[in-house]
């Protein structure tokens, strides 16, 4: 038999029960990176739901079907438009919808560094959040209260029935979903509509400068131009705002 200094063997035995946790840890990291059987399939809707819109954006006559979610997606804009009003001392006069998927937010005041980038920024947060919610009921559940708040604020503020129209239907929705078995339903359109919050910051951007569709240009010109007119501006602004339209092809409307 081998006898060993029990400083000695107290550090062996350390240095095993150290490594059996790494191990362990490894496993565990490795473990908690593979999607479960239900996160799949979350995924695999993420990526249809993706394909789906992008299809159904660009093909004319079949993007009718879209319509309802643009015009919620837009009604979202135009809240984080008056939100970031509201934060930097904006008095907020009216939110509106149009039937070509255009929106106004009139305000007076406020700091248009912020206001303007508000729209994608909030839209894209806002989508990231529903996208993370839906792979898990409790948590869409959660964000559709959230969601149904900034409709009914967006209603606050509301001055036409389409705008009104809208949120009121989407709110109807997303109370009447809570019923579904599980939230299932619930569920799955929350992460429809993060997706499409998403992603509408690219697909509005390519619109209104590639493919230069008439009724969102004009949609632009009127939100450029109400801003223009009813905001307090720092000096520069104009021509910053009068910039970047041109490079939209639109300086010659302001």
């Amino acid at each position: 038999m081998v006898y060993m200094p029990v400083g000695v063997s107290s550090y062996l035995h350390d240095g095993t029960t150290a490594l059996v946790r790494r191990t362990i840890t490894k496993e565990d990291v490795s473990h908690s990176l593979t999607p479960t059987k239900e996160q799949k399939y979350i995924l695999i809707a993420i990526c249809a739901y993706a394909l789906g819109i992008l299809v159904l954006w660009n093909v004319p006559y079949v993007n009718i079907i879209l319509l309802p979610f643009k015009l919620v997606t837009v009604a979202l804009h135009e809240f984080s438009h008056a939100a970031a009003g509201l934060c930097t001392g904006a008095k907020i006069k009216s939110i509106t919808i149009d039937p070509d998927e255009g929106g106004q937010t009139l305000m007076s005041g406020g700091k248009w560094c912020c206001v303007m980038p508000a729209g994608y920024l909030g839209s894209s947060l806002l989508g990231a959040v529903m996208v993370f919610a839906g792979f898990n009921v409790l948590a869409s559940k959660i964000v559709s209260v959230i969601i149904g708040v900034c409709l009914l604020v967006t209603l606050y503020w509301a001055k036409n029935w389409l705008t009104r129209v809208v949120t009121v239907l989407f709110v109807g929705l997303i109370v009447g979903l809570w019923f579904t078995p599980h939230g299932v339903g619930l569920r799955y359109v929350v992460l429809f509509m993060g997706v499409m919050s998403s992603l509408y910051c690219l697909w509005d951007i390519v619109d209104d400068t590639i493919c230069r569709k008439p009724h969102r240009l004009q949609a632009k010109i009127m939100d450029s131009t109400d801003i223009l007119n009813d905001q307090l501006l720092e000096p520069g602004v104009i021509e910053q705002i009068k910039l970047g339209n041109w490079s939209s092809g639109i300086t010659n409307k302001l």
